[in-house]
């Protein structure tokens, strides 16, 4: 098939690529940047040049291809609630250019907005309320009813792996900053996680097989406490583990703090069931403790 794939050149859709070429799979990647143009030609892949607002190329893109993989968002938290509505817009706009072609759109997603402190499931609703980006699930689900193989894959908040900037690396930033390796709390919350090569399986096996409506987990470890990770990063950095009060959240770890105190354990397991879908690569703790994370920055 020939895939439109945005997010291509970031840190998991640069582990879709290949996933997707080794399966048979002609990719086409969308490219702000001459940068990111470059990254995608190098790995395979043609390049669509356009970004997430300009929708008449994400609308071209999506109906020449036999199939949509959106994994691009805007990462800038400070205004979280603007890059939920153009990533909603990029949403209804590949929405329409597959409408009743029975063609696959799978799109990425996240765990926050599920109920904290029990395990989440597919089955589960999230609360719109706590994610603004919720609705962009939603309106891909919809599309089930129109013509559309719609799925959603609620990546956990931590995709791990050599060359992340995320969550994880940014914890490992701020703790270099501060001299201490901090969590909240008691740290027993708990923190989902899965592999970025794991992941991108998993949006291949979507695209490929997924029935419309699908919702998918991107798990594999269930539920690492955060203690358990602050502990490993003051053992690797050689720094002090420290409680850090609620109260003192936002100050100590920036805008983490909003995020890093929720306990987010789910599972994958009707994923695996439903795709044949099976980790294989290491889990958070060990793949921290292979030491990458910790190369000096400079």
């Amino acid at each position: 098939m020939r895939i439109f794939v945005t997010g291509a050149s970031g840190f998991i859709g640069s582990a879709v690529i290949p996933e997707l070429i080794g399966a048979g799979h002609q990719v086409v990647g969308l490219a702000r940047s001459d940068a990111s143009a470059g990254v995608l030609a190098a790995a395979g892949a043609e390049v669509h040049r356009g970004s997430l607002d300009d929708l008449d190329r994400l609308r071209a893109g999506a109906e020449a291809s036999d199939g949509v993989i959106h994994l691009a968002f805007i990462h800038d938290f400070s205004q979280y609630e603007n890059a939920a509505r153009v990533d909603l817009r990029a949403i209804e706009t590949f929405g329409a250019a597959l409408r009743s072609s029975d063609r696959p759109l799978v799109i990425a997603s996240g765990l926050v907005g599920s109920v904290a402190g029990q395990l989440s499931t597919e089955q589960d609703v999230p609360d719109l309320a706590r994610n603004p980006r919720i609705a962009s699930a939603q309106a891909a689900l919809a599309l089930a009813s129109q013509g559309v193989r719609s799925s959603v894959v609620r990546l956990a908040p931590t995709v791990h792996g050599e060359g992340d900037h995320g969550f994880i690396a940014t914890l490992i930033g701020i703790a270099r900053e501060q001299g201490v390796s901090g969590y909240i709390g008691d740290g027993n919350n708990r923190w989902p996680a899965v592999h970025r090569l794991d992941a991108a399986r998993l949006f291949r096996l979507a695209l490929e097989g997924a029935l419309a409506g699908s919702v998918l987990h991107g798990v594999a470890d269930e539920g690492v406490p955060v203690r358990t990770i602050a502990e490993v990063i003051g053992r690797h950095l050689d720094l002090p583990v420290v409680s850090i009060p609620a109260e003192q959240a936002g100050e100590h770890f920036g805008w983490l703090g909003r995020f890093l105190d929720a306990d987010l354990a789910a599972s994958s397991a009707l994923t695996r069931e439903l795709l044949s879908w099976q980790p294989i690569h290491p889990g958070l703790i060990e793949d921290l403790d292979q030491g990458h994370y910790f190369r000096d920055p400079s």
